[in-house]
């Protein structure tokens, strides 16, 4: 298996882009990839979307998003792993590249989820859910991960205060990404004043419907030593995994066996420890997430994460950052995008091309990205040569 480098990132300003199309923004995304690599060379295409079908009535994007980039005839395809879906998609691109099937491969991920009603989009991001068990009853992923939040709380003692820091802590990262959706800052107060969506789970704790794009540009090691424009960056380790879709089948609903999979997997690959990550972008579709997550993850111990949240742990300046991008929280979720963002951002900042949220000297860099309430997960190890 050959060695794999990212020598281009892209990105839009994520929002709510009224006068954009779902492929004006992958186009957009992907010309800004090729210009920061300095190369229009791609022998194949990967394209994540959770649901364009539902959001846009628009299916075969692995015809019509290589067609309006000018690439035409070669090999695409699109992939779906719900909110995981463009984590997918680069790791299809690197099997692309590591088999030697490509030696250039583009991974894109897009959502456009604003063009129908919040009603619309609601129902389009329960088809993530179980149809059967979960979503026929109406219950949503706000009610499904407010179910974890109060067995988080009866179990260890985690406060709404904690849950809180988590957004305050991702929008003072966010209010610092020109690409965030609300790149605002809000306090604690704020958040826990905000309108009750499920209990305990308030406004502020929630992810937004967002319209965004983001893509990345594979090649081998060999490959990318012809690119001096920035510091290399290689795909150390992936890994990947899934878990029940419904919460009531799992053992306990507090542990996130996708994730916890997907990173040991990744970690194995790439032959690190947790210890070795200087920062990581996970997805906090809310704010219970990240500290689940956490958790899982092992960088703290079941029941710390509310606490180290609060007191730092996961801030800018902190020993382990989480989400400098201002996380889903902040940056926004446009749901097959997020994977490919958590990237670019990883990128960027093993670079030192983050600006203000730049963090001190990081070396390895982990991302973390799932769907619907943890039924599939991808993560990746990013280093920096």
């Amino acid at each position: 298996m050959r060695n794999v480098a990212i020598i281009g990132i892209g990105i839009i300003k994520f929002g709510e882009l009224w006068e954009k199309s779902l492929r004006d923004i992958a186009v957009e995304a992907a010309l800004n990839c090729l210009e920061d690599a300095g190369t229009d060379r791609v022998d194949s295409v990967t394209i994540g979307c959770m649901s364009s079908g539902l959001f846009n009535g628009q299916e075969h994007l692995a015809s019509l998003i290589p067609d309006y980039l000018g690439k035409n005839n070669i090999p695409a395809t699109r992939v779906e792993s719900a909110c995981a879906s463009g984590a997918l998609a680069v790791r299809t691109a690197f099997l692309e590249v590591a088999s030697g099937i490509s030696d250039y491969s583009l991974a894109i991920g897009v959502e456009k989820m604003t063009d129908v009603s919040t009603g619309m989009a609601t129902y389009a991001l329960a088809s993530a859910s179980d149809q059967d068990y979960e979503a026929f009853h109406g219950i949503t992923f706000p009610g499904l991960y407010a179910m974890m939040a109060k067995a988080h709380m009866e179990r260890y003692g985690t406060t709404r205060e904690q849950l809180a820091e988590v957004a305050v802590k991702n929008h003072q990262n966010g209010a610092l990404n020109p690409f965030a959706q609300y790149p605002f800052t809000v306090s604690r107060e704020t958040v826990l004043n905000s309108t009750k969506i499920a209990d305990p789970l308030r406004l502020l704790d929630c992810s937004p419907i967002t319209d965004g794009a983001a893509a990345v540009l594979l090649t081998t090691v060999e490959e990318a030593k012809k690119y001096k424009n920035f510091p290399m960056v290689i795909i150390r380790g992936i890994g990947s995994a899934t878990d029940t879709l419904s919460l009531n089948q799992r053992k306990d609903i507090l542990e996130m066996v996708a994730v916890k999979k997907a990173v040991q997997n990744a970690f194995k690959m790439a032959g690190k420890t947790i210890q070795e990550i200087d920062f990581a972008e996970v997805h906090d579709c809310f704010t219970i997430a990240e500290i689940l997550v956490m958790e899982a993850m092992g960088v703290v111990e079941p029941g710390n994460a509310g606490p180290a949240t609060l007191d730092g742990l996961t801030a800018l300046d902190g020993k382990f950052p989480i989400n400098p991008s201002g996380g889903l929280k902040s940056k926004g979720h446009p749901v097959g995008a997020t994977g490919v963002a958590q990237i670019f951002e990883a990128v960027s900042q093993l670079r030192g091309e983050s600006g203000k949220r730049q963090i001190n000297n990081p070396k390895v860099a982990l991302t973390q990205n799932m769907g619907g309430s943890g039924g599939s997960c991808v993560c990746h190890v990013l280093e920096v040569k």
